[in-house]
């Protein structure tokens, strides 16, 4: 890599946060951290090197943190990705008048290609799902206001915020969730559907409770006794999972083991939804393991998310679960295996989210800079250095 490189990530983080006008003390409080802390980091005294923590920093700085890693935007400018973020963020953002497109599908064709989408999204067909969603927000608009209570909507915009977060983008993922909720119109099955992508999103805004809440209320309102429509042991099982990931993101952990516990409970009850559905809902014993895994994460304890992770990867659960669940996990076990100061390990796990789905390791932010921190210890295999090298992180 360049010279700039070598500039302490102590010393970019003081930079970045003099940039954006904060100062040691507001930058802690939205990290979570000291004014000491900050201080010693800034001036070398303290070392930034896990990545979890290099990812929150990056967050409250508003960049990526491959920025922060390495000093300098992406050398290959804009993206194919970028553009269609900026396609989706444009659909997002037009509000047409009631009758201007005729030609808008019906609901049952909306569902259709919303279907297919899905599809696409749970196979890891990331491209696929980009071009397809500014066409389909555009359809949704109409369809939308002809029949506020119907599905199509609501798969529509989860699809969106869901593909948001993976991309790095939680305040549009935020809003396409917030759209979802309003299409649900109410209905608990709908909502609760929503609440799963809301959760999602405002984990990635590090606002662990109120994606707590969100979850939560969520499995409340499709509780049998309360509704006549049949429980759906695979929805609250997610939403159960999304409120523990959540209560870890701010390190609760007796709630986080004990909404874990919740789900595991359902999933032995009901073990039939683990390849996931239209709504992409994948849940099952083996998706209740990997959330434990990620609960440890989060809760700091890597060595036993790496021990969680190889007894659930194990078994024929793990390879029932959608090609996209697979290689996301693997994505954020190579942050651990980062943690404990193993980048071999978060290589291999890379290579193996790159042989399942190869959108998910060469778009996602969070692999990005996943496979940056493993470049910059200089242990890198060669099928790692030449995934590197495919998406553009090669040293010069």
């Amino acid at each position: 890599m360049s010279s700039r490189d070598e500039v302490p990530i102590g010393r970019r983080m003081a930079e970045l946060r003099a940039r954006r006008g904060m100062s040691q003390q507001v930058f802690a409080d939205r990290i979570g951290r000291s004014k000491s802390w900050v201080d010693k980091v800034e001036r070398g005294v303290r070392t930034l090197d896990r990545l979890s923590v290099i990812e929150t920093v990056a967050a409250a700085l508003g960049v990526t943190p491959t920025i922060l890693l390495t000093g300098r935007p992406r050398r290959e400018g804009v993206t194919d990705t970028d553009a269609a973020v900026e396609r989706i963020r444009a659909a997002l953002a037009r509000h047409d008048p009631p009758g201007a497109d005729a030609d808008s599908p019906t609901a049952r064709q909306l569902d259709d290609q919303a279907g297919h989408a899905w599809a696409a999204y749970r196979n890891g067909h990331h491209a696929q799902v980009l071009r397809a969603l500014p066409d389909l927000l555009a359809a949704t608009r109409h369809t939308g206001r002809a029949e506020p209570a119907a599905d199509p909507p609501v798969r529509v915009y989860r699809l969106t915020a869901q593909t948001l977060v993976k991309l790095g983008q939680p305040h549009l993922a935020w809003l396409a969730a917030d759209r979802a909720m309003t299409a649900a119109a109410g209905d608990p099955h709908r909502t609760a559907l929503a609440a799963v992508s809301l959760a999602q999103a405002l984990r990635a805004l590090h606002r662990g409770r109120l994606a707590q809440a969100a979850a939560l209320t969520a499995v409340h309102q499709i509780d049998p006794a309360a509704h006549d429509r049949p429980p759906d042991p695979g929805l609250a099982g997610t939403l159960l999972l999304e409120a523990a990931l959540a209560a870890a993101s701010y390190r609760d952990a007796a709630t986080a083991h004990d909404l874990a516990e919740r789900a595991a409970h359902l999933a032995a009850a009901h073990d039939d939804h683990h390849q996931g559905d239209g709504d992409g809902i994948a849940f099952g014993s083996a998706a209740v393991t990997l959330a434990r895994a990620l609960v440890a994460t989060r809760l700091g304890d890597h060595h036993q998310a790496v021990t969680i992770h190889r007894y659930a990867t194990s078994g024929d659960g793990w390879r029932q679960l959608p090609a996209e669940h697979r290689a996301a996990h693997l994505i954020d076990i190579a942050r651990a295996h980062l943690d404990l100061g193993d980048p071999r390990a978060a290589g291999r796990a890379l290579i193996d989210a790159d042989r399942i789905a190869p959108a998910e390791a060469r778009t996602r932010p969070a692999a990005r800079a996943a496979l940056t921190a493993i470049v910059r210890t200089g242990l890198t295999a060669a099928d790692v250095a030449r995934l590197a090298a495919t998406v553009g992180l090669t040293r010069q």
